[in-house]
């Protein structure tokens, strides 16, 4: 429960209780990037993953490397530090929430990708897209993006003081590069990538067994939740 407490506790710091929250809806699901940017699609043809890769390589070779990776995040950082103060606090982190990307929320249903089928309703005349996760499956940004981080912004406040500075978020940075680059080639190539992508997919859409060895990459919630 750490994680979702941390995350209220943010929240509850940052929020007048008397002000409206107002969340932004989106009608497809976005492409979430390794720090927590999403790309969203503007047509049914968009590749939203392919969008990231083309901005994050700066040098046009065809792969991301740790520098690269390192600007890319620098650049997001900067869109979130809106008071250019050098660091990511509790009313930015909850800007990026509700505004910037709403579709991470835990509790929020899963968006379906541009130009999928609308969700089937269930025997009660839901749509299966308001139903909770799967136990075990892919919670907040870990549904849209490479890696099972749930809040990708919010995990980079390495030493929980409840801000994310620049070195901090640099440091996430480095360290998502690694989880990535599993074959510690110092490159990440496009189509690596959309494998992964498609792993973690199948990976939520067949859900995730209690006792079985979680594959997947990233830093997802503690059991339970």
């Amino acid at each position: 429960m750490a994680l979702p407490l941390l995350l209220l506790a943010m929240l509850g710091a940052a929020a007048n209780p008397a002000d409206p929250i107002f969340v932004k809806g989106h009608a497809w699901a976005p492409f979430i990037s390794p720090m927590g940017e999403p790309f969203r699609a503007r047509t049914i043809e968009d590749d939203t993953l392919t969008k990231w890769f083309a901005q994050a390589d700066r040098n046009r070779d065809g792969a991301l490397t740790p520098e690269e990776m390192a600007a890319d995040a620098d650049r997001f950082f900067a869109t979130l530090d809106t008071n250019h103060d050098g660091e990511i606090d509790p009313d930015e982190l909850v800007q990026y929430e509700w505004e910037v990307a709403p579709d991470i929320q835990l509790m929020s249903r899963t968006r379906r990708a541009p130009g999928a089928p609308s969700a089937k309703k269930d025997s009660t005349g839901a749509s299966r897209e308001h139903r909770e996760p799967p136990i075990g499956g892919l919670q907040g940004a870990a549904r849209y993006g490479l890696l099972n981080i749930p809040e990708p912004v919010a995990a980079a406040d390495a030493n929980f003081d409840r801000g994310i500075s620049q070195a901090e978020f640099r440091a996430a940075a480095a360290a998502r590069f690694q989880l990535l680059d599993a074959q510690r080639t110092g490159r990440l190539a496009l189509g690596q990538l959309q494998a992964l992508r498609s792993d973690m997919l199948a990976a939520n859409k067949s859900g995730h067994k209690a006792d079985a060895v979680d594959a997947r990459v990233g830093n997802p919630l503690p059991p339970g939740n």
